[in-house]
């Protein structure tokens, strides 16, 4: 059974972009704030439609960057001509240009038979493949799917990686089925979408996501090369985050923390953003708090813990943990994996009140969107608040946090680390050989002779009369002279993506005048490269 959701153009959102009058409820800077005004938005519960507060995300976004891209246009057009290309080229942005709605049945073991709910949503083809994860939750929805693939079309043109946005969602709770009953339900769901042209190499590549992981990703990748595919052979390209020995990549279980780390680490050693906030750069004398301790939560957690920064409390669905001498994180992972929870954590006391707004520098939010809203936000005592999960803040909250001098770092730049590393693992099963097989042996002989040639060379010039001038390299070489493996050029291009995207956005904030607002600024480096996609490419049948 299929049911699709037209959604060719956003009519009310696109009718405020034509006409040029939009006042989103999202904030920018304290200056912004007195010449554009909020929507009244703070008369109502503060639990926005998620689909609708990213399209007011984008909407504040194209609101400043809308002049500068009809500045910028370099065709024979009149200034209204051009401003209408500007607008519509937005209009299409912002809208997602398919969503797929599927119901199928399975025989649970017990013989009873269920019907499955699924959602897969595409919100943007100006690059293929599309890219996003699935999720196994009962919250999941057409709304929700849609609001997430759209952040994935922004968050992968924030870090500059050649994917569309999309998202999947399946309606379970897989903590009620048998892993037996969940492989039925991941092959049946891939099935669904292969036969609607929503997963394969260059049109949909699925990742892991909330309570999916490298099994799940397996079991995809083996029903499609098995079946619609089974003469395609790159057919194992359909979805990343694969275990290793199906094609997977080192480094990809770790990627969204280690990028978490990343992008906290870029903003925590520029001194001029710490001085906006009284703090010293550097993570030595920083305190940090996460809300999840998933995947995400707890990669985070390590890298923060190694780099000096000390974890004093975390939160999960079940019960929250606090102690200001500091959690170990290899404690605490050993206590999950044997009890299966971290309330009765020896190494810290439970927490009573709601973790968010537990004393820390270091807020991480790594679990559910719109945890972080205008009720709760002004007792928030964290003075950086990094968005390891998506959407987890509400406009409302992100306005009180400017007025409060709070740094958010953003979703869509932060937790980027996964689709990063997801598209190095695209590239190598594109490629069929892992990256520095064809250059390891090289590197490390080339690093050999390196030194054994200073080596002759002092020798020469000193002579040999002591015997042999022995050359010792440092530790750092020494760790490097046998060339980088796998992992090691991973961790070394999500270094380098989080860093450069990093700077994009500081150089976007400072240009715009917007502060602490990096959302904005994010959402602004992000449509002016949709855009220039669009711009360039043209328009086809219209």
């Amino acid at each position: 059974m299929y049911r699709y959701f037209g959604e060719l153009l956003s009519r009310s959102a696109g009718t405020a972009l034509a006409s040029g009058c939009v006042d989103s409820a999202l904030p920018v800077s304290s200056s912004l704030m007195r010449v554009r005004h909020y929507a009244d938005a703070a008369d109502k519960p503060d639990d926005p439609n998620f689909f609708r507060m990213v399209e007011g995300f984008f909407d504040r976004g194209a609101t400043i960057v809308e002049d500068k891209l009809v500045e910028d246009l370099r065709t024979r057009e009149s200034p209204e001509q051009k401003r209408n290309r500007v607008r519509g080229i937005l209009r299409i942005i912002k809208p997602c240009n398919h969503v797929l709605s599927v119901s199928f049945p399975i025989r649970r073991d017990n013989g009873e038979w269920e019907v499955v709910e699924g959602y897969r949503a595409q919100h943007s083809q100006h690059r293929t493949p599309c890219k996003g994860g699935i999720r196994y939750s009962t919250d999941v929805s057409v709304d929700e799917v849609k609001a997430l693939a759209s952040l994935m079309t922004y968050k992968c043109a924030v870090v500059d990686v050649p994917f569309g946005g999309a998202k999947a969602g399946v309606k379970i709770n897989p903590r009620n089925y048998t892993d037996n009953e969940l492989e039925k339900i991941t092959r049946r769901f891939t099935i669904e979408l292969a036969k609607k042209g929503f997963i394969g190499p260059g049109i949909d590549v699925p990742a892991p996501d909330m309570s999916t992981g490298e099994r799940e990703m397996s079991w995809i990748a083996d029903t499609y090369a098995n079946t619609i595919a089974h003469t395609d052979i790159n057919a194992h390209a359909c979805v990343t985050g694969k275990p290793i020995s199906q094609g997977g990549i080192h480094g990809r279980i770790s990627a969204t923390g280690r990028g978490v780390f990343h992008g906290i680490e870029n903003f925590i050693n520029e001194a001029s953003y710490m001085s906006m906030l009284g703090l010293t750069p550097g993570f030595q004398d920083k305190t940090f708090v996460i809300q999840g301790f998933g995947n995400v939560g707890l990669h985070s957690m390590r890298y923060l813990h190694r780099f000096g920064a000390k974890c004093v409390g975390i939160g999960e669905i079940d019960g929250a943990i606090y102690n200001t001498e500091g959690i170990d994180p290899k404690q605490l992972e050993d206590y999950k994996l044997q009890h299966g929870t971290i309330v009765g954590f020896p190494g810290a006391k439970p927490y009573d009140g709601n973790i968010l707004e537990a004393d820390c520098h270091i807020l991480i939010p790594a679990a559910g969107e719109k945890q972080l809203t205008r009720h709760n936000a002004p007792r928030i005592k964290a003075k950086i608040i990094a968005e390891g999960a998506n959407g987890p803040t509400t406009p409302d909250a992100d306005k009180v946090f400017l007025e409060n001098n709070v740094m958010v770092i953003p979703d869509m730049y932060l937790n980027a680390g996964g689709v990063t590393v997801s598209y190095f693992e695209w590239l190598k099963n594109l490629n069929h050989v892992s990256y520095g097989r064809l250059t390891f042996k090289y590197e490390r002989d080339s690093n050999y002779h390196l030194l054994m040639s200073v080596q002759e060379s002092l020798e020469r010039k000193f002579g040999k009369q002591g015997g042999p001038i022995p050359i010792v390299p440092t530790a750092d070489f020494q760790a490097r002279v046998a060339g980088a493996s796998e992992k090691d050029i991973v961790h070394s291009g999500l270094a380098y993506t989080m860093e450069r995207s990093a700077r994009q956005i500081m150089r976007t904030a400072s240009k715009y005048n917007l502060g602490l607002d990096l959302r904005t600024a994010a959402y602004v480096n992000a449509i002016e490269k949709v855009f220039k996609v669009y711009n360039e490419a043209g328009l086809t049948f219209t």
